[in-house]
């Protein structure tokens, strides 16, 4: 019988990685049972578990002796081995030895580091060379932090000052764009008053980037007629003062000033009626002054003060009456004199001038040194004061310069220290010779080919409409030179100095403390030149040196790709043509 049917199996667990297991004492027991070879286990710890099932993981083998094979794995003719001796153990003894949980758990616990105590601690800590280290530590900690501080004084020391930035009003950030004759401005007659139609062009007015609109005049006035000249109200003709006042909220939404011309006789060619009426005329001018800066215009403008008599003390009286509300609003005069003299004698009574001494250039000379010298006398005799640049005060653009020199002329005012003022039109090269039957200072302004009805013939490319998309246009320039001129701190209102160049080139640089520096250079000579341009010598602190190559902002004919660097040593400049450079500053 196999007498293994009759003993449970002993069930053995996963051993533990560190068990030993060693088989010993092989034999056969019974020559007469070969073949149904048995295997026996005799013995187990006391200690161990009787319920088989228990995981014999937990069992910690140390020793395991097996003394008999199975007798199918014996050889046939293997020897019996020899009876084992009274008191040892038995053939087929399985010997288990389990470790001491609870001796392992306490070896461990002592071999655990439990660090030191707060005794032991203080007293290492205040052995004489750990004292030694920590003052060591310490007064390294304080020369760093000390070492940090000087370098960073001689860093604020050494490092470029900053320019202090000049005090500027709004009329100095931007263009003011003139709208004399509101109806012309509107194109077509329609239903709509000439003040709504204002209103209605905001959204282009605003893509121009002008920063104020010159509006009007726009009072009833009845020609050299005192009497029936009211100052106070709008010529129902162009609109009502409901409308004004709509005008002037919807252009605040746009951040567009607006300007509002009262020149009192302007239905007339005296503009200021005669001398012995200049007491009633003043006196009425005071009362619409304080009324309309406070109904809410941002400004005045004054036109043909050259025609004024004393005019230099009603200025001074209106000025300090607009400043006295607000020094924020503006007084703007205008002139039609071209004299230096006779303008510079109105810069002091006044915020902005715009005056006719630029009208006269064309006819006189066209020569970039002939324009060089008008603008360094202009400035030179300006001291200081807030110029305002514009060809005449009033009338288009178009209408006084050549066409191949137009877009120079856009450059040449957007870029020189002080205001642009421009006339409705000019973005578009407006002007009336263009348009049979208008007079000259009032023409249409060209929407588009259908402006002038159906019986007039309209070119798409001199209308609002056709140059509105296109990149290369006259408008397209207008907006990015308006663009540049609010934005740049050098054009708004940084130095100027006027390059040396030949003849027909007229040069000069715009820079402002550690901002970038624009060159401007313009041909007004009908041949290709090439320009050598370099820094005059410059009274201040400051060292201004050129780089071989500046980068194209824009050039006014496209003979060059925007962004691309030119030499400055050997720059091509076309005939008729002006370049915008630009250069970062370098300490």
């Amino acid at each position: 019988m196999d007498r293994r049917s009759s003993t449970a199996p002993l069930k053995f667990g996963r051993p533990r990685p560190r068990a030993v297991v060693r088989f010993l004492g092989l034999g056969d027991r019974d020559s007469s049972a070969r073949g149904s070879g048995e295997t026996e286990a005799l013995a187990v710890h006391s200690d161990m578990s009787r319920d088989t099932d228990v995981d014999m993981a937990e069992v910690d083998m140390k020793e395991v002796e097996l003394n008999e094979l199975e007798t199918e794995k014996q050889p046939m003719n293997a020897a019996a081995p020899p009876a084992a001796a009274a008191g040892t153990e038995k053939n087929g003894v399985v010997k288990v030895k389990v470790a001491d949980d609870e001796a392992d758990a306490a070896a461990a616990a002592a071999a655990k580091f439990t660090g030191l105590s707060k005794e032991e601690l203080l007293k290492v800590a205040g052995s004489p060379a750990w004292v030694r280290t920590r003052w060591a530590l310490l007064l390294l900690f304080w020369l760093g932090w000390l070492g940090m501080l000087a370098g960073a004084v001689v860093i604020i020391v050494q490092a470029p000052r900053c320019r202090e930035l000049p005090v500027q009003r709004w009329w100095h950030q931007g263009a003011l764009y003139r709208i004399g004759a509101l109806k012309a401005f509107q194109g077509q007659p329609s239903n709509n008053g000439s003040l709504a139609a204002v209103k209605a062009h905001l959204d282009y007015l605003s893509t121009l980037k002008v920063k104020a609109l010159v509006v009007g005049p726009i009072h009833k006035n009845l020609e050299d007629d005192l009497a029936e000249t009211n100052l106070l109200q709008i010529d129902p003709s162009v609109g009502s003062q409901e409308e004004f006042i709509q005008l002037l909220e919807a252009a605040k939404k746009k951040n567009i000033h607006i300007i509002l011309d009262l020149t009192p006789n302007y239905q007339s060619h005296n503009s200021w009626f005669l001398k012995n009426e200049s007491e009633e005329m003043n006196g009425k001018m005071k009362e619409a002054l304080s009324f309309w800066l406070k109904a809410g215009v941002n400004g005045i403008q004054l036109s043909d003060v050259h025609k004024l008599t004393d005019a230099a003390s009603f200025l001074s009286y209106w000025s300090n009456l607009t400043h006295s509300i607000s020094d924020d609003k503006v007084l703007i005069v205008g002139t039609g004199a071209s004299d230096l003299s006779e303008i510079l004698s109105l810069l002091n009574d006044t915020d902005l001038l715009s005056s006719s001494y630029l009208e006269n250039f064309e006819r006189k000379s066209s020569s970039g040194k002939a324009l060089r010298t008008l603008v360094e006398n202009y400035l030179s005799a300006a001291g200081g004061r807030w110029c305002g640049w514009t060809y005449s005060q009033v009338g288009n653009l178009a209408s006084y310069v050549p066409a191949h020199l137009l877009r120079l002329y856009h450059l040449l005012l957007f870029t020189l220290p002080g205001t642009p003022i421009f006339s409705y039109g000019d973005e578009i090269g407006l002007q009336a010779a263009t348009l049979p039957g208008q007079p000259a200072e009032a023409p249409i302004m060209l929407w588009d080919e259908k402006t002038l009805g159906p019986s007039e013939s309209v070119n798409l490319n001199m209308t609002v409409q056709g140059q509105n998309n296109d990149p290369t246009s006259l408008l397209a320039l207008f907006r990015k030179l308006s663009d540049s001129r609010g934005k740049e701190r050098s054009l708004l209102h940084g130095d100027f100095v006027v390059l040396p160049t030949q003849d027909n080139l007229f040069a000069y640089l715009r820079y402002w403390d550690q901002n970038e520096r624009f060159v401007i250079v313009l041909n007004l000579g009908s041949t290709s030149q090439e320009a050598d341009l370099r820094m005059p010598p410059v009274a201040g602190s400051q060292k201004l040196e050129f780089p071989e190559k500046a980068a194209l902002v824009l050039s006014t004919q496209g003979g060059h790709q925007d962004g691309s660097m030119l030499p400055l040593r050997k720059l091509a400049v076309a005939p008729g043509e002006g370049l915008l450079l630009k250069f970062p500053y370098v300490a």
